[in-house]
């Protein structure tokens, strides 16, 4: 069991290192295949004994070997993250190795990628969400189970209804929130994020991710207003929080219902 957690650390760790790659360039519109890893401040090829997941980080003391430009704290942080995440996953779903659990391996690598863009740049990619919609509506149909209820399949009908629900939800927020506001209150990128979440994960999810999603946001909203004098009203990223609700349901999604079932 160990040596599969371990195998599974280094796999998320390695995917992790893919996943810095595509949080730097997709906002800039840049391809995440061409051209290889490189330093962003002196352009060198990054050599493949300098790009260890984690470890090179440590090795080079958290500098560029080239021009010793500063590497972003991030990049660790990424890595480390994805792999636990992994590892979690395994944890979480064994002995059930199968395709389910790479579907989830996916899912998860799309919410880290979603929370650091959207924190650096409030944006969340459509080159993310758009794919994960039909990719959840199809693991979902097939071989996805219910976060809710282990033992059950998703199936295509929960799957799709999570979809829209997630999706509609979140739009009809950005409709009345311009009318009553007369500002954006929800981006096209949650939106579509939700829309996401909701074909991984189903219905039952969505109420579970956007509940969470806005306790964290506003527990973080008003530590920022008390702590660092931020304005009532100003923008913050939403994506990070909804990711981190997510991530909860799909772990401990049977726990809630469980708990909410039996605690009234």
């Amino acid at each position: 069991m160990l040596t599969i957690y371990i195998i599974t650390f280094v796999f998320g760790a390695i995917a992790g290192s893919f996943l810095n790659v595509c949080i730097y360039r997709m906002p800039k519109g840049l391809s995440i295949i061409k051209p290889s890893s490189h330093c962003p401040s002196c352009e060198s090829p990054i050599r493949f004994y300098d790009n260890i997941p984690i470890m090179s980080y440590i090795l080079l003391g958290g500098k560029c070997r080239k021009c010793s430009a500063k590497i972003p704290l991030k990049y660790p942080i990424v890595e480390f993250l994805n792999a636990l995440l992994y590892v979690t996953a395994v944890w979480r779903f064994m002995p059930d190795i199968s395709w389910h659990l790479l579907a989830y391996f996916v899912f998860l690598s799309s919410m880290i990628v979603i929370t650091f863009i959207d924190l650096e740049h409030q944006i969340i990619p459509d080159r993310i969400t758009l794919p994960g919609m039909p990719l959840g509506l199809i693991a979902g149909s097939v071989i996805l189970h219910d976060p809710f209820w282990r033992y059950n399949l998703l199936g295509f009908k929960a799957s799709v209804a999570g979809l829209l629900l997630g999706a509609g939800l979140f739009y009809l927020v950005a409709i009345a929130g311009r009318a009553i506001f007369r500002k954006e209150a929800m981006g096209g990128g949650d939106i579509k994020m939700m829309g996401m979440v909701g074909a991984f994960l189903g219905w039952k999810g969505v109420l579970l991710t956007t509940f969470l999603g806005s306790l964290f946001g506003s527990i973080i909203g008003i530590l920022l207003i008390a702590l660092k004098g931020r304005q009532w009203g100003s923008k913050i990223p939403f994506g990070p929080y909804l990711a981190l609700g997510s991530v909860i349901s799909l772990f401990w999604g049977q726990e809630f219902l469980i708990w909410y079932l039996y605690a009234r």
